[in-house]
């Protein structure tokens, strides 16, 4: 199966939470073949796991940065079509008077130009966006 699915921070995360929603777990397991990251969440769960103290936790995401997702979730990179058209999106939202946080238009970027729903819990941060699949598997 194809790639069909860009994951966003908060679903990649969500198996580490105390308390998972299983529907999300239960939605990366069946979708395990057809999903993806984008660089700059790759980057946003680096530096949510490097910031933590040192101590279980930080090396219980250190772990599954490195055996689950680095290991099983391909990264899709933020390239120049991707910021050709963050750039495109952020005069647009600027002219209107709408501008949006830059690492979601860069999230958003690689899911519109790759063609690929972008799977988040926050829906609303992505709404301003054109031509963005988005959808909540929470």
């Amino acid at each position: 199966m194809s790639t069909r699915f860009l994951l966003d921070t908060n679903a990649l995360s969500e198996p580490l939470k105390p308390r998972p929603s299983a529907r999300v777990l239960e939605l990366l397991t069946a979708h395990a073949d057809s999903i993806a990251t984008a660089s700059p969440v790759w980057h946003e769960l680096v530096f949510g796991v490097a910031s933590m103290p040192p101590g279980r936790r930080r090396r219980t995401g250190e772990r599954y940065l490195q055996n689950v997702i680095a290991a099983n979730v391909p990264i899709v990179g933020y390239d120049a079509a991707a910021a050709s058209w963050h750039a495109h999106e952020r005069a647009r939202l600027a002219a209107a008077g709408k501008p949006a946080p830059f690492v979601d238009g860069q999230i958003a970027a690689v899911a519109a130009v790759n063609g690929l729903t972008l799977v988040t819990a926050n829906a609303r941060d992505f709404a301003c966006f054109h031509a963005v699949r988005v959808t909540s598997w929470h």
